[in-house]
């Protein structure tokens, strides 16, 4: 039996049964404007027009999503010019306005967050020196800790140089509180406001969204409000054979797999919209892009043969993880970087941080919170790669159908990281001595995009004796980064080989419905780090926190009722090494031609956040970091001290980092 695994709290419906009456009395109510209405006949236009509302109420925190879109899908066919035919246009548009920014504003919008108390362990004979907190900005180093009179001569810059004038308790989060107590480890102050109300903590050009954009994220530089915009047509070859291209602002798909990207990587997703369970042509961020195709049709040996090239000219975007603060931070990672980069800026308090064993003579145990100046830990910068020709991608990909009908693929990408590389071994200030150097192993970064280089391919078999389609894809990667605490700049690269093994078979399920059948579809999804590093340390694991090896599998039931217009489905999907898994139910219902309702829900359980090595042990201002585990107190390298932040979320992963973070939806689409 599965069980929950969430704190009590009840579901808020009433923002649901709103949104349910707004669109309800918008597609009820409303004529078809002139502008989204069928064109006249003869003018080639095809338009289909859309608006819908989707609201997630979560069982800890109430609204998490109001949102409202508008979307326009235009087509038409231009014909024939010179030695081109079948030209044809196609644009999509779409905006959207979420109101959770305002209606839930103490916890998403401009008043979320507050003042913060952090842990602090230390203690001697077993009785607490601060208490078991203490504010952000008491700790170890401010003129209020308990020990700093009595240790200032360790600190010969008069403390570290921290000020609550720059960084004020007020309008922050603990990292991690809403999934795990600090429980003895690191975490810190992070801002959860938007930026164009509290700009602490916000990175330029990646993280850094005001209110408005967070509402629409359409509306920005990027002109992301045009989802699709691009051009295709053919040139007639020889013997049958055709020159296809495509060429504007889409998506481009190689990918077999749901959900799982092994192939499926040149358009960059946006996490920010639901974390990892909306479909992929929704949150995939459309690029300019070029695609040019030869298709040779039959030869000797194939039923059909095609090679395309695949050029995407358009300026680098990472994948959006989501800004801390906003109701979907996927592995909250833009947290973590939200309160690294304020470190930097601004300095922080950070929990359980100094040991004090070597100073004292083992007179004191556990651990002190402990202030530090701007400029010594934290992230430093984003650097995105400017457009160059060398910072575009190019693909090619080999496709076609052999005699016994099995589709086929093999591809190759030249392309950068989606996701953000931490890279140390960028100057800072020594807390202890005053001095700006490179110190090894160090928590001090800044975040990189490192070109990766794909080889892969995939297959599509059907077995006519059990009815049963098998989708097979993989891909080895070069060039990805990985954080890794053994090594002096805290990452190393690796090689990785993906791949998923699908399985889609309609089957009749008699008891539940006897005259049509169900769409049953099963997925393994393998990730292996050829390149894996990790060894034991005195005190814990060392290196990498992500696994050597880890499996995902999924499982897809969905029925067909009255006329396939009441479509119920259930999706489950388990983390083995991280041991979480997602229980999604839902129910769509076409209700008229033109207006569908979709309930569901979305439950997650399992062993949730987990501990890693998290750096405290590190020893990168040698000797005055060092701990009485380190065999030499004078060289720089972790012993292993473990905890939940801010490693651990790698081996939790994006189901085991969301356990808080179950919903209820309530969906209605309406299509004039």
């Amino acid at each position: 039996m599965l069980t929950r695994n969430n704190k009590a709290g009840d579901w808020s419906m009433r923002p649901l049964v709103a949104a349910g009456l707004c669109v309800l009395a918008t597609a009820g109510g409303t004529s078809v404007p002139a502008w989204a209405a069928e064109p006249a006949a003869g003018s080639g236009w095809k338009v289909d027009t859309f608006i819908e509302n989707d609201t997630h109420s979560r069982r800890n925190g109430g609204l998490a999503k109001f949102r409202n879109t508008l979307q326009v899908e235009a087509d038409r066919k231009l014909g024939s010019a010179g030695a081109f035919s079948n030209l044809a246009f196609h644009a999509k548009l779409r905006g959207t306005w979420d109101g959770v920014y305002q209606i839930n504003d103490d916890r998403f919008g401009n008043q979320a967050g507050g003042p913060i108390v952090l842990e602090d362990t230390l203690n001697a004979g077993g009785v607490s020196i601060a208490g078991t907190s203490l504010a952000h900005g008491a700790g170890l180093g401010s003129a209020t800790h308990p020990l700093t009179p009595v240790l200032g001569a360790l600190f010969p810059t008069n403390r570290f140089g921290f000020s609550t004038a720059a960084n004020p308790n007020d309008g922050l989060a603990v990292l991690g509180t809403h999934l795990h107590p600090t429980d003895g480890g690191v975490a810190f102050g992070v801002p959860v406001r938007p930026c164009n109300v509290d700009s602490r903590g916000c990175i330029k050009d990646y993280l850094d969204s005001s209110r408005s954009e967070l509402e629409s994220p359409e509306f920005n530089d990027r002109l992301d409000f045009l989802r699709e915009a691009h051009v295709s047509g053919a040139i007639p070859l020889a013997d049958g054979k055709e020159l296809f291209f495509r060429i504007g602002k889409q998506q481009v798909v190689w990918g077999r797999t749901d959900l799982f990207r092994v192939l499926d990587v040149i358009n960059p997703v946006d996490f920010s919209r639901n974390n990892i369970y909306d479909e992929l042509q929704d949150i995939r961020i459309p690029m300019w892009i070029a695609q040019a195709e030869y298709r040779m049709g039959p030869t000797a040996n194939l039923q059909d043969l095609n090679f395309q090239v695949v050029w995407n000219f358009d300026k680098f975007r990472p994948h959006n993880l989501g800004q801390c603060g906003s109701p979907n931070v996927i592995l909250d990672a833009g947290c973590f970087f939200r309160g690294m980069k304020n470190l930097w800026d601004n300095g922080g308090t950070v929990a359980n941080f100094a040991d004090l064993r070597i100073a004292t003579g083992g007179a004191l145990t556990g651990r002190a919170a402990t202030d530090f100046g701007p400029g010594q830990i934290g992230i430093r910068q984003a650097n995105l790669p400017s457009w160059s020709l060398g910072n575009t991608q190019l693909g090619v990909k080999l496709e076609g159908v052999t005699k016994g009908g099995v589709n086929f693929s093999l591809n190759a990408l030249t392309y950068r990281s989606q996701l953000p590389s931490l890279r140390g071994g960028i100057p800072a200030v020594n807390s202890f001595t005053g001095a700006t150097s490179v110190w090894p192993f160090l928590i001090a970064f800044d975040i990189e995009f490192p070109r990766v280089n794909l080889l892969g391919g995939s297959l599509d078999i059907y077995n006519d004796t059990i009815k049963t389609v098998f989708r097979l894809e993989a891909a080895l990667t070069e060039g990805e980064e990985f954080p890794n605490t053994a090594q002096p700049r805290l990452f190393s690269e690796s090689k990785v080989f993906r791949y998923v093994i699908g399985a889609d078979r309609p089957t009749f399920i008699p008891f539940l419905n006897k005259d049509r059948t169900f769409l049953i579809s099963g997925q393994l999804f393998g990730q292996h780090l050829l390149d894996h590093e990790e060894r034991d340390g005195p005190l814990g694991k060392i290196g990498m926190p992500d696994w050597k090896e880890n499996w995902i599998g999924t499982l897809l039931i969905k029925g067909f009722y009255r006329n396939d217009r009441l479509s119920p489905q259930i999706i489950m999907a388990r983390d083995f090494r991280a041991e979480a898994y997602a229980i999604a139910p839902s129910v769509d219902w076409l209700i008229t031609d033109n207006l569908k309702l979709t309930v569901g829900a979305n439950f997650k359980g399992g062993t949730g956040a987990r501990q890693f090595d998290d750096c405290r042990s590190c020893n990168p201002f040698a000797p005055f970091t060092a701990y009485p585990e380190h065999a030499n107190p004078t060289a720089p390298g972790s012993v292993g001290l473990t905890g939940f932040e801010p490693l651990g979320r790698f081996r939790s992963g994006p189901i085991g980092m969301a356990l808080e973070e179950d919903f209820f939806q309530v969906g209605l689409r309406y299509k004039f």
